[in-house]
């Protein structure tokens, strides 16, 4: 069940006395990746196809069916929604998208997987960072999927409409991913089970970053097993975001930083 608002601004306050930002940091690695990546100041030109994206789907006052395939909407009664509404409510803001955008140009993945397209902004936003990874953006809801894909179809990325679940199942073994982005379904059971599943195609150099680490009680629980597991090296709670690194050559620690 989602947090009132009451519930989160005390985890919030939690949160920011124990976080850090870039000064806080002794490993080089995070030092790094706080300093060039999270407070990196530059106006990027693709910033502007990022803005412009946002403001297009504010504008677009089509109503479609949702079927709501994970915990649910804090925000929405009803199933029938704007698209505006959706994109200024649930899609990820202007800054988060400039965020993952950063992290997609930091780390200059190969192989991306994204699970929960929503309405595109995330998938743009990584796709620009690096626009010549292999893309491969997974969605379950067959509305919102059409809207996505019909909408970014000049870029390269593979849409795919499935459940989570599914696609993991029938992944090759071989196939490996540098950064997973994992965005939907926010219960405890289900997010422990696409790590699960997720793990085969992971490799010492991979990123697993996840959305809304403090959604609820359940994905509190869900990470911090996650952040405990003994593949996981090294961590990063951000709040909203959460971090999960797997390199073997780092010596375990758990990070709070603040990501702005």
């Amino acid at each position: 069940m989602a947090k009132n608002n009451w519930d989160k601004l005390k985890d919030y306050i939690k949160w920011r006395i124990k976080s850090v930002n870039a000064h806080g940091l002794h490993s080089p690695f995070m030092y790094r990746l706080a300093t060039e990546c999270f407070y990196d100041k530059t106006n990027y030109p693709e910033y502007k196809d990022l803005k412009k994206y946002e403001k297009q789907l504010k504008k677009n006052r089509k109503t479609i069916q949702v079927k709501d395939l994970g915990a649910g909407s804090q925000k929405f009664a009803s199933k029938e929604r704007k698209i505006s509404d959706i994109s200024k409510i649930a899609g990820s803001s202007l800054k988060e998208m400039k965020f993952l955008y950063r992290l997609s140009r930091y780390f200059k993945p190969e192989n991306m997987l994204e699970l929960g397209t929503s309405l595109g902004k995330s998938t743009l936003s990584l796709h620009l960072g690096h626009p010549i990874a292999d893309f491969t953006s997974i969605e379950g809801d067959p509305a919102i999927f059409r809207i996505a894909q019909e909408n970014l179809k000049h870029t390269p990325v593979k849409f795919i409409q499935s459940d989570f679940e599914d696609y993991l199942n029938q992944l090759p073994a071989r196939q490996k991913f540098d950064f997973v982005y994992l965005d939907g379904n926010h219960t405890k059971e289900a997010t422990l089970r696409y790590f699960e599943l997720l793990l085969p195609h992971l490799h010492n150099n991979s990123l697993l970053l996840l959305d809304d680490i403090y959604w609820s009680e359940e994905m509190k629980e869900a990470w911090k097993i996650l952040k405990n597991h003994p593949r996981v090296k090294q961590s990063v709670d951000g709040f909203h975001k959460g971090f999960l690194f797997f390199r073997e050559e780092q010596f375990p620690q758990h990070f709070y930083i603040r990501l702005s």
